[in-house]
């Protein structure tokens, strides 16, 4: 029997379409609320609901990725392409770790714990260079 794939194809509307827009300009990684305010410059008249909605449908269809560091809000990444993430614990900052992706850590846990691993997610928490020199008076 042939596995169906369940791969969801969105239509890509003006909003989809301004929300891609403005989330690859930046390189920081914008909660809602902040994608809200980018595209209202440019869609006066969207909603907050209908840009969550519409990052949550680009982010399950893995357009975009959506990322949770345990705060009240997620931040959404324009880069769906696997990578790591560095987030500051004082400002709550978020970067993209500029180290390359393991893919032997797939491969070790694999072996160690008998699953079949699809991917791995890593993130670091530190404090920022702007904190750092915040607290240090520079």
């Amino acid at each position: 029997m042939k596995e169906k794939k369940n791969k969801k194809i969105l239509r890509m509307t003006n909003q989809r379409k301004v929300i891609l827009e403005e989330l690859s300009k930046v390189y920081f990684h914008p909660t809602a609320s902040d994608v809200y305010e980018m595209v209202r410059k440019k869609l006066p008249n969207v909603s907050l609901g209908t840009v969550y909605r519409n990052l949550e449908l680009l982010s399950s269809c893995r357009t975009i990725q959506k990322l949770d560091f345990g705060e009240s809000h997620k931040r959404f990444d324009g880069n769906p392409d696997p990578h790591y993430h560095i987030n500051c614990t004082r400002c709550g900052r978020v970067d993209d770790a500029p180290i390359e992706l393991k893919a032997e850590l797939d491969q070790e846990a694999e072996k160690a714990s008998g699953y079949q691993i699809a991917s791995h997610h890593i993130s670091y928490s530190g404090i920022c260079p702007d904190c750092m020199s915040d607290s240090t008076g520079q």
